[in-house]
């Protein structure tokens, strides 16, 4: 056979007809097609063509000295075969797939095994004297029973090996209509001392509560909604078919894809622990619980062309001995754990079924493959079975939380090639602001240990199992243009509208004519408490401002509350009303204190801002923010406020101890400005409370909360 000719027949095909005629089956296709030949079967049965026609020489070693009737092996009836006269037919055995064939699991001789005395091989007969033989007349044979016998079992194993050695793969991406349904067991949420504010927060109680730990069990669903025409308005053609239009933090339109992700507990069990009277365990082993349900729905909208977070919103409900629901909407800056994820990015990636592609980019996720991606460290260590299907066994860890001495988190993923998200999660975190567990860090980590984390412990536990997949057919849209985009700066504020206050005015601007007295106006009723203030007053006369403040309006009387920073830092707050015209009869002092903790002063730090009433023009723009207009929202439709909303502002500068730190994270060289809008009110079966934080430096809407609970 020269170079250039090659057989039609795959290497599986030619194997199985060395099998059939004791032959080795090892070597390349080339090697095996030249031992049929030499063997003696005709070029066509060996899938070559006809047109060089070479008798092939049985070597004398093999020459048999009876010739006998060889048989080819045929799955059909003889009353139903009927092969053609010009035709050599030889059916396929299959003995396992051809791809198990081709990875060599059969290149040992296995018929010298068995038979080591075997009769030499035989030359074929004329085709004009040959017949096929049946199914029946083959297993008669031996010889040829042993052979399917082995062959049996080694298609069997062969079968348990190509079902267990999963292929490797990158993650398979998204679509919009992707649907997950999974199992939640095993959940524990454990919180001490500081981290309480997680879930007291705006939660009214006299109990000195210093641990709280939830058990919680149920169903859980994520999702990739698959939007409809009408979400495309703003387009000009379908092409973005499945995004959705979502409004973002400065009021602009955005098409984005929209995941969500769902929890239903049917059993949550919360239990609290008091503080002790004994200093040698400060919080108390026993503990009330009370049980109950609860579901929690987390939605996310990400922009189609950047990538970013436009909005991520909350939705849940408690049901214990009492009722309680909520509702929290954010811009860009996180979902339930914001602040943690600034800090430690991909650490949202513990509360629900990890996206393969998300974690793991276009890694390629193979035996003993490893990664890093968005703060965790993976490794695969080998297969395992979810159900009866093989899946990747992968470990993570979050690397940022250990290096800096925050905690530790770990995920341990089973991974599949047919799931964008993982098809079972278990978790494991201990985030540590306590001295205690932080014996071996350094003097800078306990700095930003101290800086990011309260005093205490927070524990979360939990495994995820797959129950039902159901997949979309369009791939998300992610990276691509879309008509009618809005630009990066058409909806801030020009820098002529923001106002550079800190070199030397003693508050932020206010100018509103919508509250009752605006800053400007009842600031001078300090002139009328200088025996009552004389640290207030000291501190704003030698160049010292007030860095927060908060209006409160009721019955045509506004309270302030005032907190204040001399230029030495020390700090203090006053309150005071007022009902007219700055007057000793209109100003009436309230109150005053000071702060145990030193306040930071930095005036170089403030940043430029709009005033308050460019603040209120913006975010009562029913054409901007219609989220904010309504009974229980914090304007009302004819765009005033509404009676109980307070209207405040912050200003937070770096301390310059931790700038050091803090430039490994933020740009520390400005602080920050926010505004601030709160109500308290009772509607039906519920006593509300609504609280809003935006941005005054660019006037960005930050977020938004409401929380109900009983009456």
């Amino acid at each position: 056979m020269t170079v250039e000719e090659t057989s039609s027949l795959t290497v599986a095909k030619l194997k199985a007809l060395c099998i059939l005629n004791d032959l080795s089956t090892t070597g390349k296709k080339s090697v095996l097609v030249e031992r049929l030949l030499e063997f003696g079967l005709d070029r066509s049965a060996i899938g070559l063509s006809e047109k060089k026609v070479s008798k092939a020489k049985p070597s004398k070693e093999k020459k048999p000295a009876v010739v006998e009737e060889e048989f080819v092996m045929s799955l059909e009836d003889e009353s139903t075969l009927t092969p053609e006269e010009d035709e050599v037919i030889l059916q396929d055995i299959e003995l396992a797939d051809e791809d198990f064939i081709d990875a060599e699991i059969l290149d040992a001789d296995l018929i010298d095994e068995i038979d080591e005395d075997k009769p030499a091989p035989i030359p074929r007969k004329s085709k004009e004297n040959y017949k096929p033989a049946t199914l029946f007349d083959i297993i008669k044979r031996p010889q040829v029973a042993a052979v399917l016998l082995t062959a049996m079992m080694l298609a069997a194993g062969g079968w348990w090996f190509i079902n267990n050695q999963l292929d490797p793969f990158t993650g398979d991406p998204l679509k919009y209509g992707d649907e997950m349904k999974y199992s939640i067991s095993e959940g524990e949420f454990i919180a001490t001392e500081g981290f309480l504010d997680l879930v007291l927060d705006n939660i009214e109680t006299e109990d000195d509560i210093c641990k709280i730990r939830l058990e919680y069990s149920g169903m859980g669903q994520t999702s990739i909604v698959d939007g409809g025409a009408d979400e495309l308005s703003s387009q000009s053609s379908l092409d973005r078919l499945g995004a959705v239009s979502v409004r973002g933090g400065q009021g602009a339109d955005w098409l984005a894809v929209e995941a969500t992700n769902s929890f239903d507990f049917d059993r949550f069990t919360v239990q609290r622990h008091l503080r002790s009277l004994l200093p040698s365990a400060p919080c108390s082993e026993t503990f009330a619980s009370v049980s109950g349900s609860s579901e929690l729905t987390s939605t996310s909208w990400t922009e189609l062309r950047e990538q970013s977070s436009i909005a991520n919103q909350v939705q849940w409900s408690v049901t214990l001995d009492d009722a309680y629901q909520g509702n929290a909407m954010s811009y860009g800056v996180g979902s339930l754990f914001g602040g943690l994820e600034t800090i430690a990015p991909g650490f949202a990636l513990l509360l629900q079924p990890v996206e393969v592609k998300e974690l793991f980019a276009n890694d390629l996720i193979d035996n003993d493959a490893t990664g890093s991606n968005l703060g965790w460290d993976w490794r695969v260590i080998g297969i395992e079975e979810i159900g009866n299907d093989p899946m990747w066994k992968i470990t993570a860890t979050h690397h940022d939380l250990e290096a800096y001495c925050l905690g530790s988190a770990s995920m341990t993923l089973w991974v599949g090639e047919d799931s964008p998200w993982v098809a079972k999660q278990t978790v494991d975190v201990v985030i540590s602001g306590s001295d205690s567990n932080r014996a071996g860090c350094s003097t800078t980590s306990k700095l930003l240990g101290d800086y990011v984390l309260p005093d205490g412990e927070l524990e979360i536990h939990h495994s995820f199992d797959r129950i039902t997949l159901e997949r979309g057919v369009k791939l998300l849209d992610l990276g691509k243009n879309y008509d009618n985009r809005p630009q990066a700066n058409e909806f801030q504020p020009s820098s002529d509208d923001l106002i550079d206050w800190g070199n030397s005015d003693n508050h932020l601007p206010d100018e509103s004519d919508k509250r009752g007295y605006n800053l400007e106006q009842s600031i001078q009723c300090l002139d009328y408490f200088s025996g009552e203030i004389t640290g207030a007053t000291a501190a704003l006369n030698d160049g010292g401002y007030i860095w927060r403040a908060i209006d409160e309006r009721a019955n045509g009387v506004t309270t302030w509350n005032m907190s204040w920073v001399a230029t030495d830092n020390t700090a203090g707050w006053v309150k005071f009303s007022i009902s007219g015209q700055a007057s000793q009869e209109n100003c009436n002092y309230l109150d005053k204190g000071a702060y145990d903790e030193e306040i930071s002063y930095n005036r170089n730090s403030i940043p430029s801002v709009l005033n308050l009433s460019m603040m209120e023009e913006r975010l009562i723009d029913n054409s901007r923010y219609p989220q904010l207009t309504g009974n229980d929202k914090f304007f009302t439709t004819g765009g005033d406020y509404h009676p109980e909303t307070r209207m405040g502002y912050l200003v937070m500068v770096p301390d310059s101890g931790l700038n050091s730190i803090l430039n490994n994270f933020v740009d520390s060289s400005s602080g920050a400005t926010t505004v601030d809008m709160s109500r308290e009110w009772d509607s039906g079966q519920w006593s509300n409370y609504l609280s809003l934080v935006a941005d005054a430096s660019d006037g960005r809407l930050i977020g938004w909360n409401l929380i109900q609970g009983p009456l």
